[in-house]
């Protein structure tokens, strides 16, 4: 039976009764009579409280999808409201999924497309950094080294000085170019793209130790550089505002595909982070090859959780800090990447 003539039903009975209380044989006493109001009393509460478990029950179903609702998160894709109730709730049920489903689709579509040119302007800026700028400052480094043989003592030292500026610029560069354009994943792969990135962050304040186990199985270019780039976003993340000096750098194979834990022991993330572009790139990024993703701060270092996956809880370790966990499937169990490979160009 339908919402509608559930109420219709339960609100005919209760007028129906109540005309046959006016138009039978029953009398009132004047005054009252205690047995009499006793009846009355009872009457509306039954009424009443027949009416309130009808409609309870009745919009029990569109309570649930309230709370779907709001609980709806794109980033956390999958969840549905349970299809249940009268024949217009469930209808209503099924729309909100379908358009849930839409949704996704739409939304993943237009995330991989903005990703994609992401990495395409990042291969066109690293190039146009390596192939202009830097051989700019190649060609001034030179031009400064001949201008010092020729120059008199009293400038050499001015002119060393310009020197080492233009070649740490040159370095600075550089640096930021790997950054821009992994090009030892492309070159080397993703373990060696990985060591070189716990390098790349191994400062005097930081150290940064990386456990990459071999044995893993065959990954897509997608979902190598997924990892490398949730990797690289976490470390940044690490040594921007964490506060930690140290790190750990972890990819390890699992029985659906591959992990990959970044965790660090500093004072982990509060909530304003936790709603970072940051991370929300990386679950963004996640969601393009079907990998989970998890964001938490460890209860004794003072934070809260901020996101949750289903990667599995934290293991130990250090103290504090904070932990980011990517789980990807390989092979049948994942569904296909929608991240169109990035430009093949090195330079």
């Amino acid at each position: 039976m339908s919402l509608f003539w559930r109420i219709f039903v339960l609100n005919a009975v209760a007028l129906v009764v109540a005309a046959a209380l006016l138009l039978g044989p029953v009398t009132v006493s004047t005054p009252i009579l205690p047995g009499e109001v006793l009846v009355v009393v009872a009457g509306l509460v039954a009424l009443l409280t027949v009416n309130a478990v009808v409609l309870r029950i009745g919009l029990a179903p569109l309570g649930r999808l309230g709370r779907a609702m709001a609980d709806a998160d794109l980033l956390r894709p999958g969840a549905r409201a349970v299809v249940s109730g009268p024949v217009e709730t469930a209808e209503l049920i099924t729309t909100y999924n379908a358009m849930l489903d839409r949704l996704e689709a739409e939304r993943a579509a237009s995330t991989a497309g903005a990703l994609s040119a992401q990495e395409r302007e990042r291969h066109r800026i690293a190039r146009e950094l390596h192939d202009e700028v830097g051989q700019t400052l190649t060609a001034v480094l030179l031009q400064l080294k001949r201008v010092a043989d020729r120059a008199p003592e009293d400038l050499r030292e001015d002119l060393s000085q310009a020197q080492e500026a233009t070649r740490a610029g040159l370095d600075e560069i550089r640096r930021i170019a790997r950054r821009l354009r992994p090009g030892v994943l492309d070159e080397l792969g993703l373990l060696s793209a990985l060591r070189s990135l716990a390098a790349e962050f191994t400062t005097p304040g930081l150290t940064v130790r990386h456990d990459l186990r071999t044995g893993l199985p065959p990954l897509t270019e997608e979902t190598e550089l997924v990892l490398y780039r949730v990797a690289q976003e976490a470390l940044t993340n690490t040594a921007r505002h964490s506060g930690a000096d140290r790190a750990e750098l972890r990819l390890s194979p699992v029985a659906d595909g591959v992990e990959l834990l970044v965790r660090d022991n500093g004072r982990g993330l509060d909530a304003a982070a936790g709603k970072g572009a940051g991370i929300r790139g990386m679950r963004e990024r996640a969601l393009l090859i079907g990998a989970t993703l998890s964001v938490s701060s460890r209860a004794d270092g003072g934070g809260v959780a901020t996101a949750r996956g289903t990667a599995g809880g934290t293991d130990g370790a250090s103290a504090g800090g904070t932990d980011v966990r990517l789980r990807a499937a390989t092979g049948a169990d994942r569904a296909d990447a929608t991240l169109p490979a990035p430009p093949g160009d090195h330079g």
